[in-house]
């Protein structure tokens, strides 16, 4: 698969924006790992491949186990998840198929059990930010620059 262009390049005001709003995000307070995992599990929602690459090998750098990683994809099964890093799953899954039913009252009242109202408004950012990343990369084709040697 060919780029098609380079996002940054072709409106680089606007995406200096979204570099910045992406850097808050990740300065928020919530958790390195948390986040990590977010990532990882709306961007295999999405199909980004881009972004499944960067975000699982971030989460490595940072000290996140192969396995756990491996299985972002089947967290329902994998007992390898706090009830938080769960929870942050299942908002994570509703946010980003907004269209499916939305975030239904029960999650809503569960989510304030595992986060505060205030993590939970900078949790949504989190998951409607990756989900802006996952829909620039998958529309122009976005390629991670270590693939991009063996994609020529």
């Amino acid at each position: 698969m060919k780029q098609r262009l380079n996002f940054f390049a072709t409106a680089p005001d606007l995406m200096k924006q979204v570099v910045a709003l992406n850097t808050a995000i990740n300065e928020c307070g919530l958790e390195h790992g948390l986040l990590h995992l977010i990532k990882l599990r709306a961007s295999q929602i999405n199909g980004c491949s881009y972004c499944v690459d960067m975000h699982s090998r971030e989460a490595r750098q940072d000290g996140e186990t192969e396995q756990r990683l491996w299985l972002v994809a089947a967290w329902k099964e994998s007992p390898l998840f706090s009830e938080r890093e769960r929870m942050a799953f299942k908002w994570t899954e509703a946010v980003t198929n907004i269209a499916d039913g939305g975030v239904p009252a029960e999650l809503y009242a569960e989510g304030l059990q595992h986060f505060s109202a205030e993590e939970l408004v900078k949790l949504t950012v989190a998951v409607g930010m990756i989900n802006t990343w996952n829909r620039i990369c998958v529309t122009f084709h976005a390629i991670h620059p270590v693939d991009q040697a063996k994609a020529a």
